[in-house]
C-alpha cells in the first residue's frame, strides 16, 4: 500500500536521478509532460516489480538480521544501538544484493516509453537484459548500493542517539506520534546523506546501448568512478542530489500508510484471537493480557484457576 501509494514520487525521483528529458523544466512540469504524452498510468511504471520484490526482500533481511544480531550480542545477551544498526545495515546489504536484478528492471521501466517499451514485462526485461547484455548487466551499479548503506546507517544512528536529547525524556515513554517522527526524521537524514549513491546507482542502471538515448541518462561514464566524476562535471555538485524533493515528499505518506496498515492488521489479527471487541476500535477486552500470545493466555489462566496462589510472605 506503502509503495503504491507513492509510486508517482518515487517514480519522478528516479526520472530526476537518471536525469531524462522529462525533468529538463521541473518535477512538476516532468509529471505533466509524462501522462500527456504516455498517460496517468505511466506514473506507476515499474510498481508492480517493486511490490514484488518486497516479499524476497524482506524475508531475506530478517533472516540474516536475526543471525547477525545473534553474532553481534556479548556473553549476557546484550547489544549495543550502534551494533543493533551495523547489524540491520548488513543484513540489508545482504538483501540488497540476492534482490538486486528486480531493481534494476524496475528501473528499466520506468525510464522506458511505455508507449514504445523496450521490455513488455518484468518477465521480458529479465530475459532481455541477461540475453542482450550478460548477467554483470543485472547487477550493474550494485557498489554504490552498498556503498550508499554507510552513509544510510550513520544518518540513522545518529538520528537515533539523539533522539532522547531531542525530546528530553527516554526513548522508552515516546509516545506513537513521536515514533512516527522519529521514523520520518531518520528516513530524511539518512536518505540525503546517502542520495549521491544512490543517484549514481540509477545512472548505472538505466544506461544500456541497447536501449534508445542509452536509456535516457543525461550523462555518459564508463563505471561507478567516472559516473561521479561526469555528473559533477556537467551538472555541478547539486546535481547528486538531483530528485532528492519527491524523496523527501515521499517519506511521511509512506510511513504514514505503513505504520496506520501495520496498526490495522495487527487489530485484525488480534480480533480473530478474541483479544480485543472490533478491529475498528481499540477497546480492549476486559482482563486480557494483550502482550501474551493465545496459547499463553490460556496455559496462565489454567495457572490462576487451578494452582494455589502463595502468599506474598512466601514469595
Amino acid at each position: 500500500l506503502s509503495l503504491s501509494l507513492t509510486a508517482p514520487l518515487e517514480l519522478l525521483t528516479v526520472l530526476a536521478q537518471v536525469g531524462t528529458w522529462h525533468c529538463r523544466r521541473g518535477l512538476r512540469d516532468a509529471g505533466r509532460s509524462l501522462c500527456r504524452t504516455e498517460g496517468v498510468r505511466a506514473l506507476w511504471k515499474g510498481n508492480l516489480t517493486a511490490c514484488l520484490r518486497l516479499c524476497p526482500y524482506s524475508a531475506l533481511q530478517l533472516a540474516a538480521s536475526r543471525r547477525l544480531v545473534t553474532l553481534f550480542m556479548d556473553e549476557l545477551g546484550h547489544i549495543s544501538h550502534w551494533r543493533a544498526i551495523m547489524a540491520g545495515s548488513l543484513a540489508g546489504m545482504v538483501a540488497t544484493v540476492m534482490t538486486y536484478p528486480t531493481d534494476v528492471i524496475k528501473t528499466r521501466l520506468i525510464v522506458q516509453n511505455r508507449l514504445e517499451p523496450s521490455y513488455e514485462g518484468i518477465f521480458h526485461a529479465f530475459y532481455k537484459i541477461y540475453h542482450q547484455e550478460g548477467l554483470r548487466a543485472l547487477y550493474r551499479g550494485v557498489s554504490p548500493a552498498i556503498l550508499g548503506a554507510v552513509p544510510f546507517s550513520a544518518g540513522s544512528f545518529f538520528v537515533y542517539i539523539s533522539l532522547d536529547k531531542i525530546w528530553h525524556e527516554p526513548i522508552v515513554r515516546f509516545t506513537p506520534l513521536q515514533n512516527f517522527m522519529n521514523g520520518c526524521v531518520a528516513a530524511a537524514v539518512a536518505q540525503t546523506l546517502s542520495f549521491p549513491f544512490e543517484t549514481v546507482k540509477r545512472k548505472m542502471q538505466a544506461q544500456s546501448p541497447w536501449l534508445p538515448h542509452y536509456g535516457g541518462v543525461d550523462v555518459h561514464f564508463t563505471g561507478m568512478a567516472d559516473c561521479f566524476r561526469q555528473t559533477v562535471k556537467n551538472k555541478g555538485v547539486l546535481g547528486l542530489w538531483s530528485g532528492l524533493t519527491p524523496s523527501l515528499l515521499k517519506i511521511v505518506p509512506y510511513f504514514g500508510v505503513m505504520f496506520s496498515t501495520f496498526e490495522f492488521c495487527k487489530r485484525v489479527c488480534l480480533y480473530r484471537n478474541g483479544y480485543i471487541e472490533s478491529p475498528l476500535n481499540y477497546k480492549l477486552t476486559p482482563g486480557v493480557d494483550q502482550s501474551l500470545h493465545p496459547q499463553e493466555l490460556r496455559e496462565l489462566l489454567r495457572r490462576e484457576n487451578f494452582e494455589p496462589r502463595k502468599s506474598a510472605l512466601e514469595n
